[in-house]
Formats: C-alpha cells, structure tokens, sequence
C-alpha cells in the first residue's frame, strides 16, 4: 500500500503523552505520520516522553528524533524551528496538538481565576499561534507546508468551563487567517475538533479531579457518543491527520473537520 506522507519532515507538537491506559492524540499522531513515512520531530514539554514516543517509532522502523519545547516561551519555540531547519533545511507539516483543560484550573466564568485563565490561553492559543509563527517563516520561503491545529468541539458545542472553549474557538479563527493569508503560497492550515476520545489526558484527569471509577468516567462519555455509543480512539484523530497532512487533502485549507463520532450533527435533544 501507498504510503502518503513519504520524504515529509513533520513536527508534532505535544507528541508525548500523559501517562495512563491508551494512547494519547499526539502521541498516535506521530506514530502514525511516520507509519507513512515521514521524518518525524517529536517535541514536549516533557522530553522523556517525547523520547518515549521515539522509540516505540524506532521499535516500527520509523525515523524520528525528540526535543524539549515549552511552548509558552517563544525562545523556545524559535530554538526548535532552527535546530529542525539546521537538520532537515525544510518543515513540510507541522502537527499543534497541545491543549489542556480542566487540569489547568479551568472553570466556569463565575468562578475561573485569571491565574488560570492566561495558564489555559498561554497554552492553548498563544503558544500555537507562536508555533505557527516561526514555521509558517521556513514555509514561507518555500511555498510550501501544510498545518494542522487540534480545536476541539468545545469551541463550538456546550462546554461547561470557560477557557477552554474560548481558546479552542481562537484556534479555528487562527487556523481561518494562516489559511487565507498563505493560500497563495500553496500553504495550507486546517483544523482537526475532536470529540469525545479515550485518551490519558481525558480520563486520567477526571479520576484525578473526580475521584470517580475509571470505569464510570468512561461510561458516561460513551453515553454521549452518538455514533455506536462508544468514544473515539486517539488513533481516529491520528487517522484524519494523515489525510490532512497528505496530498489526499491537496485542496482542502481553511477547513474544521470534526472527528467526533456525530456530536455535532446531535441538533437537539
């Protein structure tokens, strides 16, 4: 079979993972871009899990290498770029998957903190944007690359904490202006909402918080699914990054593709 990503050199930011059962969305991400042939620079906060994911793509045959980025810090970002270029000379994909959530103190508007409210956009919406930034200069001079934001449905479904759904809809309307100020350049930029996925990030964070079961957490979310009453796996966001990040997608930009199991096609009760 074909593969769709060869030749590429793809970043994937936030390609580590919190620990727990499954696979997280990054983490899947990266395996699978380079299951497709692409060089893939794994970078997290967290640098042995960045390296963690490295070697389970080693374990495959792939070809990938970690660095350390906190995204919050633009110095950091531009260190990453430049070491990627130095090694590399191109970024043809460049794969935004940090986010977090209710672990950052998220909370209703009555009751969020401004702590937590600039920890969430600092994170969530500064820090891609900042990404973008720097690499859309290397893209730039090439005419070439291909982004991918990782929204959520949150930005434009019910959600019931503040942050995180007003940092996730930034990110469409960031995805939205790269989209259209690059589309000359053939540089496109889409975005990715997921829905509700059995990831670590996801129910880890919820037993933590709740001190529910594992077990129930993952019953209810299931509930919510409309699509065989079963949440998503983090290899189904992986699975449309692929086909974001190929030339399947070569003339789709500006797009938000829900990968959601059908929530946002629930109108209603």
């Amino acid at each position: 079979m074909e593969k769709l990503l060869v030749g590429r050199i793809a970043i994937v930011v936030g390609g580590g993972q919190t620990t727990g059962q499954t696979t997280g969305n990054g983490r899947a991400t990266a395996i699978s871009f380079a299951r497709e042939g692409a060089t893939v620079v794994v970078a997290d906060r967290h640098w042995e899990s960045a390296q963690e994911t490295v070697a389970l793509i080693h374990a495959e045959g792939g070809q990938a290498w970690a660095v350390a980025v906190d995204i919050t810090q633009e110095e950091d970002i531009r260190q990453m770029v430049a070491a990627v270029v130095e090694r590399h000379n191109r970024i043809d994909v460049l794969h935004n998957n940090v986010g977090i959530a209710a672990s950052g103190g998220d909370k209703p508007i009555d009751c969020i903190t401004q702590e937590a409210f600039d920890l969430l956009y600092a994170v969530n919406l500064r820090g891609m944007a900042m990404t973008c930034k720097h690499v859309l200069a290397v893209m730039d001079k090439q005419e070439s690359g291909n982004i991918i934001n990782v929204a959520s449905i949150a930005g434009v479904a019910m959600y019931p904490n503040v942050a995180y759904k007003a940092t996730k809809m930034g990110v469409l309307g960031l995805t939205q202006h790269i989209a259209m100020a690059y589309a000359a350049k053939g540089i496109r930029a889409n975005a990715i909402l997921p829905g509700l996925i059995d990831t670590p990030m996801a129910i880890e964070t919820r037993v933590k918080l709740t001190g529910k079961p594992r077990e129930q957490i993952i019953a209810e979310r299931d509930a919510q699914v409309p699509l065989r009453g079963h949440m998503g796996t983090a290899w189904d966001v992986a699975n449309a990054a692929v086909f974001l990040a190929s030339d399947r997608a070569a003339f789709i930009t500006g797009v938000n593709l829900p990968v959601d199991g059908g929530a946002l096609a629930r109108v209603g009760g």
